[in-house]
């Protein structure tokens, strides 16, 4: 599924240095939030995940995850 993760993007928009300032203000695991650093395995993110990373740095989840459809052969 061709899914683009912005994180590190919104990140250095909102001046966040590091993953652990990032858990610190979203107080999400490590875990969840270094899946989403190295854009592995997006289309299995929770959504509570990525909806409080999007209330926490008040952006639209449109921000955060893009879908890109595929070209029609």
């Amino acid at each position: 599924m061709p899914l683009e993760n912005n994180l590190r993007i919104i990140m250095a928009q909102k001046r966040i240095d590091n993953i652990t300032e990032l858990i610190s203000i979203t107080g999400l695991s490590r875990n969840a939030l270094n899946k989403l650093w190295h854009n592995k395995e997006l289309e299995s993110a929770k959504l509570g995940t990525l909806m409080v990373i999007c209330d926490k740095l008040d952006i639209p989840l449109s921000s955060l995850v893009e879908y890109i459809p595929e070209e029609k052969k």
